[in-house]
């Protein structure tokens, strides 16, 4: 351990979608800022070409693979195909330069209004309203789909005039509140790409024309969508909640992937040296003076998260931040990295040799997550549009397919995350919000096993509906330690259905909804869709249906297991400005800290809290800074 630690005015522990934003806010105004990322910054074809998602997801150079358990029973739990002996379910998670954004299928999807009208009410705090957080959407989004709004005349009146003429006032007014000069890109896929392939348009135009008005109560037609219809995140669509028929926004930059790296990457070159980022680092412990964050601990680890928690000894340092620590490490390894300090459940920390700082009993609870089932058939005949892709990066010396040559280009089906367009939908017409979204894939998926990123594009006949529920009920899963060394994965338990808290059973109703639902969709493909393969024509009927999901249904947005409360909520962890309740100094910025899941897609979200935490940490740094030695002084 080096005698004479690092200082920098911050350290940020992860470096994905909460931690990279905020990092990078920082340095531009003018702190010092330290990066610690687990994994390396290696970066190949899997992380840059969109459509190659799944396969960054189970890429050596990327993946950090957790199991994780869905059911206390085991009996249960096994019922999943998906289910590893010894192990449980496979849970993909990223240890590299951006977190899990850099596997992510790149879906950028704007959350409900409701989910920061929750926070805003049960903090106090109206900086969280829904109207304040879509500023920081505009912040982010560098929007490349919706023309930019032309300049009103300097003449007041004649500005005033086009500023209220119907249609015509949207070429001037940003009434769909995008964002035209962030740091984020965001694209549809081209709807060009579905005319090359009869068998695909026939699929979708069946079910737009034939289906979705019925179960929408409204008229749809296959060429609806012009202007603000094909935009799920055009602000006006939020404000009445529109089930509908759309294109999916992607956050891509030339026909590649773009996230929490490449604005890392740009703040360090605008920053003048201000902003580090230390890779194959792997924080051990925040360390504390008191019950006030002076820095943290690390371990060097070349190869994590390969090497196991057996191998020699790592390299232990220290850095020391003169201002504060943020946690960004993600919903399991932020409570993980909290109770290794003495920050959480005072019982389970104690049981682990660990010494209790702040006994805080809701770090590694709440943990929520989606539940998302595939509905996958089989079509007539191989779709023409994947049936030359190989969805690989070209071997050495060998030709690349001709999809790639195109992504080269700049465009094609590589350039897209493969998801061809998505419905939202109320599985009961009382809500006041759509709570399913689902989505086209040409592929066969039915969740995440080891493997499963070789399987999906195995066959070239296959078309998977993927029903998504949002904003889940059950609030029970759990973050565990395992052990008290940090190299050991936490124990991860979601706690699925009639294993949590959801007493309605709504959350299973919707799923099975959304099952019935896309059967519909497929009847009115019938020319096209031969069969249904899974869950598959045994599958009958809403009780089988649901023993179904309860098996089979898996999650990929953990969060919740930090949540934002106020202090006299025991199971809260971090107030409305993301410090943690009983330490000075300290914060945790990461899709931890939701209260409740948000929204459809959880990396928008965790990027629009980044830049929120980057203006409370901002306007609490016109203190003076502490020196870390002596951080009482």
């Amino acid at each position: 351990m080096s005698a004479e630690p690092d200082v920098f005015d911050y350290v940020v522990v992860g470096s994905g979608a909460g931690g990279g934003p905020l990092a990078a806010r920082l340095a531009e105004a003018g702190m010092t800022v330290l990066v610690l990322e687990a994994g390396s910054a290696a970066e190949n074809d899997n992380y840059r070409v969109p459509a190659f998602h799944a396969n960054a997801s189970e890429d050596p150079a990327y993946a950090w693979d957790h199991f994780v358990t869905h059911y206390t029973d085991p009996e249960q739990a096994q019922r999943d195909s998906k289910f590893v002996a010894g192990r449980g379910i496979l849970y993909p998670r990223a240890s590299t330069v951006g977190g899990c954004t850099a596997h992510h299928a790149l879906i950028t999807m704007y959350p409900n209004d409701a989910d920061w009208a929750d926070i805003a009410r049960t903090t106090g705090d109206r900086s969280w309203s829904a109207a304040a957080m879509r500023r920081y959407f505009e912040r982010i989004e560098r929007c490349r789909y919706r023309p930019r709004p032309k300049m009103l005349p300097r003449c007041r009146w004649l500005a005033e005039f086009l500023a209220k003429l119907p249609f015509l006032s949207d070429r001037f007014v940003n009434r769909g509140r995008h964002g035209f000069d962030g740091w984020l890109e965001t694209h549809l896929a081209d709807p060009q790409l579905i005319a090359r392939d009869r068998q695909l348009a026939a699929v979708l135009f069946a079910a737009a024309a034939r289906t979705l008005s019925g179960w929408l109560g409204r008229p749809l037609h296959v060429w609806e969508g012009l202007g603000s219809l094909v935009d799920p995140n055009d602000w006006r669509v939020q404000r009445r909640r529109l089930q509908g028929l759309w294109l999916i926004p992607m956050s891509t930059a030339d026909g590649r992937r773009s996230g929490s790296r490449e604005r890392l990457a740009e703040a360090r070159r605008r920053s003048s040296g201000r902003l580090a980022v230390r890779t194959q680092a792997l924080v051990t412990r925040v360390l504390l003076d008191g019950t006030t964050a002076t820095g943290v601990e690390y371990a060097e680890v070349p190869g994590f998260p390969g090497v196991p928690a057996t191998g020699a000894e790592p390299v232990v340092r220290q850095v020391l931040a003169r201002r504060e620590v943020v946690l960004s490490a993600g919903a399991f390894q932020t409570p993980q990295l909290l109770k290794l300090s003495g920050i959480g459940p005072g019982a389970e920390l104690r049981a682990h040799g660990i010494e209790v700082v702040c006994d805080r009993p809701g770090v590694g609870e709440n943990l929520q997550d989606r539940y998302e089932v595939g509905v996958v058939s089989r079509a007539n005949e191989n779709f023409a549009l994947i049936e030359e892709a190989t969805f690989l990066p070209p071997a050495p010396g060998a030709e690349p397919d001709p999809a790639y040559r195109e992504w080269q280009r700049g465009a094609g089906l590589y350039t897209s995350n493969g998801a061809v367009v998505g419905i939202t939908r109320k599985s009961d017409p009382a809500l006041a919000s759509p709570d399913l979204f689902i989505f086209g894939l040409l592929a066969d998926f039915r969740g995440y096993a080891p493997g499963y990123s070789a399987s999906l594009q195995r066959s070239r006949d296959r078309f998977t509906w993927a029903i998504l529920k949002s904003h889940t009920r059950n609030t029970a899963g759990r973050v565990l330690l395992r052990s008290a060394d940090p190299r050991e994965q936490p124990v991860v338990n979601f706690h699925y259905f009639t294993d949590g808290n959801d007493a309605s059973g709504s959350d299973l109703e919707a799923v099975v909804d959304g099952i019935e639902f896309v059967r519909t969709l497929n009847a009115a493909a019938d020319a096209v869709i031969s069969d249904e393969l899974w869950p598959g024509p045994a599958v009958r009927g809403r009780d089988e249906l649901r023993r179904f999901v309860q098996a089979e249904a898996w999650g990929h947005h953990a969060c919740g297991t930090c949540k934002i409360g106020p202090a006299s909520d025991p199971a809260a962890v971090v107030d409305s400005h993301f410090r943690v309740h009983g330490i000075a100094r300290l914060r945790v910025v990461d899709a931890s800290v939701f209260p409740r899941i948000p929204g459809s897609f959880i990396v928008l979200p965790t990027y629009m809290i980044s830049e929120k935490a980057a203006d409370v940490i901002l306007a609490d740094a016109a203190r003076p800074a502490a020196d870390p030695r002596h951080p009482h002084q």
